[in-house]
C-alpha cells in the first residue's frame, strides 16, 4: 500500500522546469532591466563589477559604446560555459549577452535625463541589475564572464554567487580608481554591494526548485 502511494506521488510529481515561452519572457524583460540598470551607470559615469564593470571602464576611457565592449569582452567566457554549465546555458547566456549589448544602444533613443542624482543612480541602477541578474539566474542564464563562474563554483562547490561575485567586483572596481573620481568610485561600490545583496540574498541553492 504504501509502496504504490509513494510511486504515484513521483509518477504525478508536477513538472517544474519552465516552458521556452517562460524562458523567452524571462530573457527579455531581465535583459532590459539590466539594461536600464546599466544606462543609469553610463549617465552618471559609474562603473559596476564583471565584465559589464570593465566594458564601462573601457566605454569611459575610450568613448566605444558599451554594447560593442561588453558583447567582444564575453566571447572567451562561452567555452566555459560550454564545459561547465552545458549547452543550453550557454546558448541563453549569449542571447542574453547580445540582448544587453542591444538594448544598452536603444535605451538612449527610448529614454533621456534631464537630472539624474548619482547617489540614487547608484542604488537603483545597481538593484536593477540585481534584480536582472536575479531574473536571468533563475532561468538557467547568465551575463558571461564573472557570472559564469560564479554560477559553476555556487553550483559545484557551495560558493555563494552574489558573495564571490562581490568580492571579484571590488577588486575591479579597485581598479577604477585609476581612471575616475573619488566620489564615483565610492558610488560604484556602493552599488555593487547592492547588486550583490540582492543575488546573496535571494539565489540560494535549492531555493528555487524550478531553475533546474
Amino acid at each position: 500500500m504504501t509502496s504504490t502511494t509513494t510511486n504515484t506521488a513521483e509518477t504525478t510529481k508536477p513538472d517544474l522546469g519552465h516552458r521556452l515561452h517562460e524562458d523567452v519572457l524571462a530573457l527579455l524583460l531581465g535583459t532590459m532591466v539590466v539594461s536600464l540598470g546599466v544606462m543609469l551607470y553610463s549617465e552618471s559615469v559609474l562603473v559596476t563589477g564583471s565584465t559589464a564593470g570593465a566594458a564601462l571602464l573601457i566605454e569611459h576611457a575610450t568613448g566605444i559604446g558599451f554594447g560593442v565592449i561588453f558583447f567582444a569582452i564575453n566571447l572567451p567566457f562561452y567555452w566555459l560555459a560550454f564545459k561547465r554549465m552545458g549547452l543550453a546555458f550557454t546558448i541563453k547566456t549569449f542571447i542574453a549577452v547580445g540582448l544587453v549589448s542591444l538594448f544598452s544602444k536603444l535605451m538612449p533613443m527610448w529614454i533621456d535625463f534631464s537630472m539624474l542624482n548619482p547617489i540614487f543612480a547608484a542604488i537603483a541602477g545597481g538593484a536593477l541589475m540585481g534584480i536582472g541578474l536575479l531574473m536571468l539566474f533563475r532561468h538557467r542564464a547568465g551575463l558571461g564572464g564573472i557570472n559564469i563562474l560564479a554560477l559553476f563554483l555556487q553550483e559545484h562547490f557551495g560558493i555563494r554567487a552574489g558573495y564571490f561575485q562581490l568580492a571579484v567586483d571590488l577588486v575591479i572596481l579597485a581598479c577604477a580608481f585609476l581612471t575616475l573620481p573619488f566620489d564615483k568610485v565610492l558610488l560604484s561600490i556602493l552599488g555593487a554591494v547592492v547588486l550583490n545583496l540582492i543575488i546573496a540574498l535571494n539565489h540560494r541553492p535549492g531555493r528555487y526548485l524550478a531553475a533546474r
